[in-house]
């Protein structure tokens, strides 16, 4: 298991609602082409057995190019697939029992929409990155809260640890959050709703070069 926590770039979500399993691995590393620096696996309709399968073909890509790999929601998955952590959302397990069921290693993220007291309250009891959002109107979570470029200003001053920005992202609106602070743009119908992924991944990672950001610097857990 890798011990890794700082992230940047395109953070790339491989929902399964838009990939079957077929095209789900080549669409991952055409993502990873086009210059996605982190991979998180997002399955709602599978069963337990299909899923680790499809994980594990994940995982086998991401180490082959250097690029870390996150499960969404499920800490027993991550394990099994020996992936590098897990996204914890609202409704998952509690900060505190995943990551002692996980060990030090692995990256824990929190998803704490649009609360900064939730980030800070995951950064002490251990996370290694949070995401904030919905920045834009968002077609995968219509219902998700709003957030504000202020909040990422703010957090940035607030946390020691990785922010990503995600909801409703596209290359034309992207560059502002980076330069409000967000380390990493996470993406779903933006990369992999688009019928060429490796040059839509692209798009995304462009915007951190024109912004003079590091790609992916790796550090011990905090």
């Amino acid at each position: 298991m890798a011990s890794k926590s700082r992230l940047s770039g395109l953070y790339a979500i491989a929902d399964t609602r838009y990939l079957d399993d077929l095209r789900l691995p080549s669409a991952v590393e055409e993502a990873i082409a086009g210059g996605a620096r982190v991979i998180q696996y997002r399955d709602k309709s599978h069963n337990a057995p299909a899923r680790l399968a499809q994980a594990k073909k994940i995982v086998a890509l991401c180490r082959r190019h250097d690029v870390l790999f996150i499960v969404n929601d499920d800490a027993e998955l991550a394990m099994q697939a020996q992936a590098d952590g897990v996204h914890l959302g609202q409704e998952d397990a509690p900060l505190a029992r995943t990551r002692e069921q996980l060990g030090p290693g692995p990256i824990i993220g929190v998803s704490c929409y649009n609360a900064l007291a939730h980030a800070q309250t995951a950064q002490a009891q251990g996370a290694n990155y949070v995401a904030f959002g919905s920045f834009f109107p968002s077609r995968t979570k219509p219902q998700a809260v709003p957030a504000g470029l202020e909040l990422l200003r703010e957090a940035k001053t607030k946390l020691n640890i990785p922010i990503v920005a995600i909801g409703g992202i596209t290359p034309e609106n992207g560059a502002a959050l980076i330069a409000a602070g967000a380390d990493a743009l996470a993406v779903i119908e933006g990369v992999f709703g688009q019928p060429d992924v490796r040059t839509a991944a692209g798009r995304y990672a462009q915007l951190f070069k024109q912004g003079g950001l590091t790609d992916l610097c790796r550090t011990p857990p905090r």
